[in-house]
């Protein structure tokens, strides 16, 4: 007798972002069997564990959290001991280990050789690529590109099933690991506003040349911003140019979107 058939799992990774919650609230009567996976690095952010948590409720189905939940997982592996197996290298734009060891690998692993249908919520409104793995036996799709639902429409899925959005969004613009080295001076800023004591662990992974910026230690930025207030106080009649030059810290170089496994 030939062996079974093997049935065809329907996976949809959860990031703790908005797009990826309002694709699973899209698909939850749709897909029978729908298997949800949160990549979990340690160092989200609370408001986005509090999300997922929220998120979990409205679908009355369990996400997965990886790589915990993988059988023979060892929680030695984790974003700490690759940063010492790197030899303190920090991740970056240029070499996004962080991604790969930890968001990547594991979702890959709870793959494996099965026939999935990768479910990734790309909006109608976009042009960009997200996840798509290069295995053979996996089919990614974008239900939000066959729908023609853009960014509208998502926060109307969101509004209606009562979710709404994650908090973090009233100062950062993304998910993500909070000392991610994608974000902004004006979201570090808002890191160290609103979590100063994630703040000061994310400095304690600076040393030597390993930064998180390109341009400079986060104690920098701190220290620049401390003096933009003072000299924003005893130069109140200073000139407009002044005023943009003091004002123009947050603009930077725009960098490649980061992973939308990440990011979504």
């Amino acid at each position: 007798m030939s062996e079974q058939k093997k049935k065809t799992r329907h996976i949809l990774g959860v990031s703790g972002g908005k797009d990826s919650a309002a694709l699973a609230i899209h698909l939850r009567d749709k897909i029978d069997d729908m298997e949800y996976v949160f990549c979990d690095t340690g160092k989200e952010l609370k408001e986005t564990y509090e999300f997922v948590d929220k998120l979990e409720a409205y679908l009355n189905a369990h996400v997965i959290r990886l790589p915990k939940e993988l059988p023979g997982y060892s929680d030695e592996l984790d974003f700490d001991t690759y940063t010492e197996l790197y030899g303190g290298f920090l991740p970056s734009a240029a070499n996004r280990w962080c991604t790969k060891k930890l968001k990547l690998d594991p979702f890959e692993k709870f793959i494996g050789d099965d026939t999935v249908v990768n479910y990734v919520g790309i909006r109608a409104d976009e042009n960009r690529v997200g996840y798509i793995s290069t295995k053979g036996n996996v089919k990614t799709v974008f239900p939000f590109i066959e729908d023609n639902i853009d960014k509208e429409g998502v926060l109307r899925i969101l509004e209606d099933a009562g979710v709404g959005l994650p908090t973090y969004y009233e100062w950062r613009s993304r998910s993500g690991c909070y000392f991610c080295f994608y974000q902004s001076k004006a979201e570090w800023k808002g890191l160290k506003e609103r979590h100063p004591d994630l703040f000061k662990e994310a400095m304690k992974y600076e040393k030597d040349d390993f930064t998180w910026r390109e341009d400079g230690k986060l104690e920098d930025i701190v220290k620049h911003d401390v003096v933009k207030k003072e000299k924003s106080k005893t130069n109140s009649n200073s000139s407009p140019l002044l005023v943009d030059i003091l004002g123009d810290d947050d603009k930077e170089t725009v960098y490649e979107k980061p992973c939308l496994i990440c990011h979504l």
